[in-house]
């Protein structure tokens, strides 16, 4: 019997731990459906608009508190995570179905960018500029847009919204945090922590709910801005609500059909490992998993065979087990999807080099297990399989004929997230580097592994332009001028005269 507790969740709006007004939802472990996770209260409008009110409230004392004082928030808020850093990889491992070595790094890199916050309080935060009147001082310095919406995904449910949440907070932002209705008590949790942290009445608002509590939070005109990570059909009704409204910034990052370059040269063992990791981790369930494996086509079928021997060594099972490379999709819904992009590779031409399928052992028969499919596909015009993000384990070779046959199959998808290039040759990097559309580059490494001191985003409709963790700072706060004149008269520049 399952000895893990069935949690309770709760909205916190100004300060205040609500119960449900309006009925509840379940999370459940995809490890093992029949394990409850917990029970959340769905919220909707009612909450969302609340909850905004109550940051709105909250924003005038908090944008007027020392940068400083607020980063020191956070360093409280570090020291919490480090105690509590085994519990929340086994919840997260509970809930979302990354196997528990992968939930602690991600907590570790939710610490980490929770430390880069604090030390980012005592950083300049704006510069001092010459004018042309050597009487006058010009300052560039930075304001806070207001309260912002932070909508985040199951797969990241403790690194992705801290990417927001904390530089948000530090630049003197409000916050209403809605988590996925699948990572529920995860969102729960990072909540609870903020609030023993001490942060502040309405600074840190917690919705829970599904598509219609992220949809009244985007509808709300007192949302100053909206982040979000997922999809991308999502992503773009965000950007369309949103474009009426003057004072709205938008930040979206919208998913991907990232890949990994096997060049010619490439060292094969070097490359058969960056793949699999790129491509199975996490059951293929990052926006950055690297689901096509572009290969020079005379090493192809070294590769291939390298490939497909390690996919089927790979250990799936439950995520609590540290043993498992990787544990199960995140629901049905998913199996379901996974299953039809297998189904229409088949159908578009694809040679099948390891059948994917649901697992059935007794191991996994409760839980959400599939197994890698793994085919190779000529690049040709009008193929989906290739083309479309899939977000499970579905890998296609492709084979290429020279550089820039890999970068034009690379380029050809309508996303643009991540990129690694396994190769020897330092021209080819600088090319790959010049010539492909990313947001990530990776040299002999997977195409997976960002850290929060870098910008995390993508083009075309892998995002918007405005990327998460450190480089989110630029999105959620403005540029203002400042000039003072120390002169006793007005003297202006480009030689404008002041006579009257």
């Amino acid at each position: 019997m399952n000895a893990d507790p069935t949690l309770t969740g709760r909205h916190l709006i100004h300060g205040q731990w609500l119960d449900a007004a309006d009925g509840s939802f379940e999370s459940r472990s995809p490890s093992r459906r029949g394990d409850l996770v917990g029970r959340f209260p769905q919220g909707g409008a009612a909450e969302a608009n609340k909850a905004v009110d109550a940051a709105r409230a909250a924003y005038s004392a908090w944008r007027r508190e020392s940068r400083v004082r607020r980063a020191e928030y956070f360093d409280n808020l570090a020291q919490i995570i480090k105690r509590e850093t085994d519990a929340l990889a086994h919840l997260m491992a509970r809930e979302c179905g990354k196997v528990i070595t992968e939930c602690r790094a991600e907590v570790i890199e939710g610490l980490h960018m929770v430390q880069y916050v604090f030390g980012s309080g005592r950083m300049p935060m704006g510069e001092v500029l010459s004018s042309e009147i050597p009487e006058k001082d010009a300052f560039v310095r930075r304001k806070p847009w207001g309260v912002a919406a932070v909508i985040t995904p199951w797969n990241f449910p403790f690194a992705v919204p801290l990417w927001m949440l904390g530089p948000s907070l530090l630049e003197g932002n409000t916050v209403v945090f809605k988590p996925s209705e699948d990572t529920p008590a995860v969102g729960q949790r990072l909540v609870e922590l903020f609030v023993e942290a001490g942060f502040p009445e309405g600074v840190v608002n917690l919705v829970h709910g599904d598509g219609a509590a992220g949809e009244a939070l985007v509808k709300n005109p007192g949302v100053n801005i909206v982040l979000f990570t997922g999809s991308y059909e999502v992503g773009q009704k965000i950007q369309i609500a949103s474009a009426s409204l003057h004072d709205r910034i938008v930040a979206t990052e919208t998913g991907s059909k990232s890949a990994v370059i096997v060049c010619e040269d490439a060292r094969l063992d070097l490359a058969v490992t960056c793949a699999v990791i790129s491509s199975l981790k996490t059951s293929g369930q990052r926006c950055v998993s690297g689901s096509r494996i572009l290969v020079h086509e005379k090493i192809m079928d070294a590769f291939a065979d390298k490939f497909v021997a390690m996919a089927k060594r790979v250990r799936i099972g439950d995520a609590l087990d540290a043993k498992n490379f990787t544990g199960p999709v995140i629901h049905q819904t998913a199996i379901d999807k996974v299953l039809q992009y297998n189904d229409l590779a088949r159908k578009e031409g694809a040679a099948v080099l390891l059948e994917g399928k649901r697992l059935a052992a007794p191991e996994h028969a409760d839980g959400c297990f599939l197994s890698p499919f793994v085919y190779r596909m000529e690049s040709k015009a009008g193929l989906r399989c290739i083309r479309e993000e899939v977000f499970g384990p579905h890998v296609a070779l492709i084979p290429f004929k020279d550089n820039a046959d890999a970068a034009r199959i690379y380029n050809d998808t309508d996303y643009g997230l991540s990129l690694a290039v396994i190769t020897e040759d330092f021209r080819a990097m600088r090319f790959f580097r010049d010539e492909c559309e990313y947001g990530m580059g990776y040299i002999n490494l997977p195409c997976i592994g960002a850290e929060v001191h870098l910008p995390f985003g993508g083009v075309k409709k892998s995002g918007n332009g405005h990327p998460s963790a450190a480089g989110l700072i630029e999105t959620v706060s403005h540029k203002t001028a400042w000039t003072v004149n120390h002169a006793e008269e007005v003297k202006m520049a480009q030689g404008l005269t002041t006579d009257l």
